[in-house]
Formats: C-alpha cells, structure tokens, sequence
C-alpha cells in the first residue's frame, strides 16, 4: 500500500499534539502510527543547570521505533498525553518541516554557531528516517551556517549520509558517536528489539573511522549482571577497538521515571531471577550505588588503555566532553562558508 494511502483522519483532533498535520500507518512498520506535525521551532535550548555539555539540541522525532526497554528518554512521551511505554516504541512524532524551520532559526543574527547536538533524546536515525530523510537537510542548515555537530546514533542509517557529513566536516566541527551496549544478539533483540544487531553498528564505526572521523562508542548502558562480566566488558572492548573507534564512553545503566518503570517489569517479567538484584539497586536512586560504578570503572579503564582507547567515564563525562567540545567550537564565519551543500 501507499504511505499517503494511510492516513488515519479520526484520531487528528482527539490527539493533544501541536501541529499536527496527520497521523499515518504503513505495512512497512507494522503496529506504529507516524504523527507528522508542522513544528514551528527546531531548535532546543538545554536548561543551564543542566550536565548535558552541550545547550542545543534538535530533535526530528520525539518517541522511538528502537524500542530500547531503558532508554531515559521514555517519560518525555507523557507530555503528548501518550504513556511511557509502548506508546513511546509505536506513536512516533515526526517534524517533517524541522529542516526548513532550522535553517530559519540559524539565520538570525542572534545565532552564535554554538554546538548542536543530535540525538540526545530520541534517534535521528531510526528506521523512520529511511522513509522521511530529515537528516540530511539538517546537517547542511547546520553546516552552511557554521554551526558543530554533535550527533549520536545507534542506527546504521548514518552510513548514508557519511559521504555529506565528510564534506560539512571540511567546513565545522563534527562529533561522531555510535551507542553500542550489547554484544550477545540475543539479549541485544530482547532488550533493544528495534536496533541493528551489534555487527551492523560496528560495522558503521568502521566506515565512519574510513571516512575520515574519530568516532566515539558509548559502552552504555551497562547491565548489571546481563553485561557487566569480565568476558562481557572485554569482548566489548575488542570488538570496539577492532572497529576503528578512538574513544569509549561507557557508564552504568541509569533509570530515571518513565523508564525506571518499564524497565522493571522487563525484568520481572524476562529475568526474575535478578528482580531483588534491581529493586535493591535502584529502588530509590535513578544511578547504580556508588560502590558498584567505582569497581566497574576499575575494570573499565585498564581494558580500555589496554586496547589504545581513550577512556571516558559517564561520571565524569560531562566535564570531559564539555571540554573537548569547547575546543571543537570555534566554527568558522558564515561568510567563510561557500554552499557546497
């Protein structure tokens, strides 16, 4: 069946979300409903107390088809009126005009051409993007502006647009970073069922090391007690590093509201054996105890100096990358700029 052909005209006015344009469903993502909205801003400011090291944001989608059981960005749904759960992997909101309306943001005089992270909250390059191809008017508002990149994937889609994102790079700043947590396919398809296996990650590292970028893996989140073994960690590592990556950031898995729950009675439900293990964990903290993101940073480091990667640990993350991406945004004139792209 056609796309256009798939319209579901009823649920356009009972649904709480701005500027919604329609709502569609196709055979090819069975069981998810796309929500295309004409948005009238593209960019995000981050809250100044905030840890994020970046203050902007875009987001093409909010809601993710990656179906990630502890992906933190689950709550954010509940804004829509949509739940935390299944609603997040199968009611996606697409800004179908957030290229057009960047570059319009971008071209105001009181644009700095600070760092612009994608995808901080939801995946720009998940399966959806296959279909609506968002992406690549983005990266060329950013870079015909002057603008750094910071962009952030667990999908393999990125390889497409390697070849523009090597000829924006000539011009600013741009940060590469694929979210690799976990190495066994058959716990990777039950608790990341909407993402490519491992391999066809891996794979994208190593075209994008290729082509030229010194790409970074986040190693998060680590499981406890799914994925935090020694065999696991240095199998991770390895696999990393044989890749072509240059830096790791790995971290602890964290669980804030919305995914806090969801993720719990995954647990229950898939691996009751380690149901007291996670109550006790993270029964009144989002982060795993202290003590037990020491020990794994312990065993993290050494693995990683000794397969030549740099390490970054999530707990000190934000400073670090604060700094480097600093140093990384001193984007040249939009005059300098010719529009190659």
């Amino acid at each position: 069946m056609r796309w256009s052909g798939q319209t579901i005209d009823r649920q356009q006015e009972a649904l709480p979300i701005p500027g919604l344009a329609r709502s569609v469903r196709t055979p090819e993502f069975a069981g998810i409903t796309f929500h295309e909205v004409i948005a009238k801003s593209a960019l995000n400011r981050v809250p100044a107390a905030s840890s994020m090291p970046f203050s902007w944001t875009v987001n093409p989608y909010r809601g993710c088809a990656h179906s990630c059981v502890y992906c933190f960005a689950r709550n954010t749904h509940r804004y829509l009126d949509f739940d935390a759960g299944d609603d997040f992997d199968r009611q996606i909101v697409v800004k179908t005009n957030v290229a057009a309306v960047l570059r319009a943001e971008l071209g105001r005089r009181s644009w700095r051409r600070e760092l612009v992270a994608l995808g901080s909250n939801t995946d720009p390059y998940q399966r959806a993007e296959g279909r609506y191809g968002l992406m690549p008017g983005i990266i060329r508002a950013l870079a015909e502006s002057g603008t750094p990149i910071s962009l952030l994937t667990k999908g393999t889609l990125l390889r497409r647009d390697l070849p523009l994102l090597a000829q924006a790079a000539e011009h600013v700043a741009i940060d590469l970073a694929m979210s690799i947590a976990v190495f066994d396919d058959d716990l990777q398809r039950a608790v990341e069922p909407g993402t490519p296996s491992a391999a066809a990650r891996l794979a994208t590292v190593r075209a994008a090391a290729e082509a030229g970028f010194d790409v970074t893996v986040f190693l998060m989140p680590i499981l406890p007690w799914l994925t935090d073994s020694d065999d696991d960690l240095e199998r991770a590592v390895a696999a990393i590093a044989d890749a072509g990556a240059r830096r790791v950031v790995f971290g602890a898995l964290h669980l804030r509201p919305g995914a806090k729950e969801w993720f719990l009675e995954w647990i229950a439900r898939e691996h009751p054996e380690l149901e007291r293990g996670y109550a006790r964990f993270y029964a009144h903290d989002s982060y795993a105890p202290a003590a037990y993101r020491r020990r794994l940073a312990e065993r993290v480091r050494p693995l990683l100096r000794r397969y030549g990667l740099a390490p970054v640990d999530d707990d000190d993350q934000p400073e670090a990358r604060r700094a480097a991406r600093a140093s990384a945004s001193s984007a040249l004139s939009p005059a300098a700029l010719p529009t190659l792209f």
